[in-house]
């Protein structure tokens, strides 16, 4: 290799060298040096997302009248960019408007602070959304205050007013309906965490309860997103996006105003029925079903509550008297949440279960004033001897010792305390033919299963309760320590897995451990008027597009059949409709011009109140109608009611007078919720102008 190649090749070697030092010192720079400066770039350019909220759809009922609707109100808004460049970062400002609004101060500061700058334990009302949008601190203000904050904008920087839309219950009529309609609020830090399995933006209100909340991803439609982009002194610099919120969909229900009206009062009246004949009438719940398709027409839980209070801002006094036991939780559904023994209500169950087991329905059975259990007495209603009757003459009277006897015989050959390999078990298969342990699968949230004391639940009753009873006397209260209740926790101890006579008799008559809410009876109802089809209830009928386009319809569902043959469901519809003519229902329905089937029911309750008295009675009546060819089930309960005749039949007598037009004896087919008798198929068309139909 001569001279001159060797002093290229040093060239070129120099050149890379130099390079490498070149890059080596860059990357030093701009990864060590300059780090800071750039990180500081980078995060002045952030972008916000602001949401804009959607019109909500309304719900309307049957006929197209609105149940919830949106109504104009004037918000008084937050500017946090403003506020937070005032020296004192706009604490005396929120002060003066807090004085002004006479709200508190607070709660104005924790509304307009966003979640994550609170600790944990005081996230009360905080605000979910974008320091970038107007946070609300009121959304009805006064006219004239909005407008001394408007003008005086040098003492309330950063303050606004605007229009907003207030979800708004109009109640025509006087209807309630809070535990079907439900309410909207703001979105939580929870609801943005999924664990729901719906996805929201923040600042959102959205459906919290109720049809609201169960249809909300229709009714809440989509919101608009601005996009801004901001500097690391968080000042808007650009738009990078703007989108335009769509309205949300409407929902129409099968609820009719005026029957939901009817329904509310009548229940309310039954009420204070049981109160001036000296019981606490507590709460109560009545539930009217079109038997065809399982369609509610009409739903009333008491207490109630506002749903409107919701919007107009609730405090946590308010909030926590919603749920508060001394108020009998108005927050409490009890058409669907509510769990009450059926009490002989629950004997078309055990028809079904004596017809399969083959016993004669057209038999003479004898009604002694008691059946002797081992070494217990189970008395009749009022200790009564009916002597030899028939079957259908026991429901109508509501005899309770036939079907002490039938429960009993059919344990013993069961094999009693110790059970058959496969024992027949007709009255628990029964029941479980009429799902009384499932849900109803009703589109609302939150309902409860009723509970089926069978055989499996005994045992599992069994395994999380023997410790207490084994050791009762050192786990009770002093009040608990009678000679009653140490009986039975010996019994417990003993034998509390087990099926004992006591709990077979007692199912048998809806009394003991099983219970179930009003609507599952009214299903229940709803199938042995309908022929056995066991109907899944809907309040909803069809998801309607703001331009009128049909989305979904709710079609009817049918969950299962009732395990009872033609024979036994023509047997019971003739026994109800005497419970009405000659029995127990008589005095309650005593010249009504229209057959209806029915049965009284008068649950014994165990325990005491919280003043110390004992429980009073539940009052039931449960029934279907017209009996030739039936097409509602109407269902009332008082808890604490007394006489299921006397308080819920007469609850129900109003309900089906609203229902035909009947006053007194007389029908007036004018006055009548559905003229034809048929509830309305046709999908209404809607407005929020929609009037209610005056008589």
């Amino acid at each position: 290799m001569n001279q001159r190649v060797r002093l290229s090749l040093l060239v070129v070697q120099i050149f890379v060298l130099t390079l490498m030092i070149a890059l080596v010192g860059r990357l030093f720079y701009l990864q060590v040096a300059a780090a800071p400066k750039y990180k500081d770039a980078a995060l002045s350019i952030q972008s916000r997302d602001v949401i804009n909220p959607a019109i909500r759809g309304l719900i309307v009922d049957s006929s197209g009248v609105p149940l919830a609707l949106n109504r104009v109100g004037l918000a008084i808004t937050v500017d946090r960019i403003t506020l937070d460049k005032q020296p004192d970062k706009g604490t005396r400002v929120l002060a003066n408007v807090s004085s002004l609004l006479g709200l508190s101060y607070i709660d104005v500061y924790r509304a307009t602070r966003l979640c994550g700058e609170l600790p944990k334990y005081d996230k009360a009302g905080c605000w979910t959304g974008s320091r970038y949008q107007p946070i609300p601190i009121t959304k009805e203000a006064d006219p004239e205050i909005a407008l001394q904050i408007v003008e005086r904008t040098n003492e309330y920087p950063g303050i606004g007013a605007t229009p907003v839309a207030i979800r708004n219950y109009p109640s025509y009529a006087g209807v309630n309906a809070a535990h079907e309609l439900g309410y909207v609020g703001p979105v939580t830090e929870e609801d943005l965490s999924g664990i729901n399995g719906r996805s929201y933006y923040r600042s959102e209100t959205i459906g919290k309860t109720g049809l609201e909340y169960q249809y909300d991803s229709y009714l809440r439609g989509t919101p608009g997103i601005r996009t801004v982009i901001v500097d690391r002194k968080e000042s808007i610099t650009r738009e990078s996006q703007n989108t335009q919120p769509i309205g949300g969909n409407h929902l129409v229900t099968s609820l009719d105003v005026r029957l939901q009206a009817g329904v509310e009062k009548a229940l309310s009246d039954a009420v204070g029925r049981a109160r001036a004949s000296g019981y606490p009438g507590d709460s109560g719940a009545a539930v009217v079903m079109d038997i065809r398709n399982g369609q509610i027409l009409a739903m009333a839980s008491y207490p109630t509550y506002d749903p409107n209070s919701w919007e107009k801002g609730l405090s946590v006094k308010d909030a926590k008297a919603l749920f508060s036991e001394k108020n009998n939780v108005p927050a409490l559904s009890r058409p669907l949440q509510g769990l009450f023994a059926p009490a002989s209500t629950f004997k078309t169950v055990s028809v079904v279960a004596a017809a399969n087991a083959g016993y004669n329905l057209n038999a003479i059975y004898n009604c002694p004033s008691e059946t002797q259990i081992g070494n217990r007495a189970f008395q009749n209603f009022d200790s009564k001897a009916l002597g030899r009757i028939s079957m259908k003459k026991a429901i109508a009277v509501s005899c309770d010792t036939i079907w002490y006897q039938i429960a009993y015989d059919e344990w013993v050959r069961d094999g009693g305390l110790k059970p058959k390999s496969n024992p027949n078990d007709y009255f628990f298969k029964a029941a479980q033919g009429f799902q009384v342990d499932k849900k109803t699968e009703i589109d609302l949230p939150s309902e409860l299963a009723g509970r089926l004391a069978n055989r499996e639940w005994r045992k599992d009753w069994y395994a999380e309760n023997k410790d207490f009873y084994c050791n009762y006397k050192e786990r009770a209260q002093k009040s608990q320590l009678t000679t009653f209740l140490i009986e039975l926790a010996r019994e417990n101890c003993l034998d509390g897995d087990k099926i004992r006579a006591g709990d077979a008799v007692n199912f048998s008559i809806g009394q003991g451990d099983t219970v179930i809410t009003p609507l599952k009876l009214t299903q229940m109802y709803a199938a042995l008027g309908n022929g056995g089809k066991i109907m899944r209830p809907s309040v909803a009928k069809a998801i309607v597009s703001t331009d009128g386009k049909i989305i979904k319809k709710i079609e009817p569902k049918q969950l299962g059949t009732l395990p009872a043959t033609p024979a036994t469901l023509k047997f019971l519809e003739a026994s109800l409709r005497e419970v009405v003519t000659a029995g127990t229902g008589t005095g309650a329905f005593a010249g009504f011009p229209i057959a209806i089937s029915g049965k009284t029911g008068t649950a014994q309750v165990f325990g005491r109140n919280a003043n110390g008295s004992l429980k009073a009675d539940t009052s039931w009546f449960a029934s279907f109608g017209p009996t030739q060819n039936p097409r509602y089930a109407v269902v009332m309960m008082v808890s604490q009611g007394g006489f299921g005749a006397s308080v819920s039949g007469v609850g129900v007598r109003k309900i089906y007078e609203t229902l035909f037009g009947v006053t007194g004896s007389r029908i007036d087919p004018a006055k009548a919720i559905f003229p034809d008798g048929k509830p309305p198929v046709k999908i209404p068309k809607i407005s929020p102008a929609t009037k209610l139909k005056e008589d």
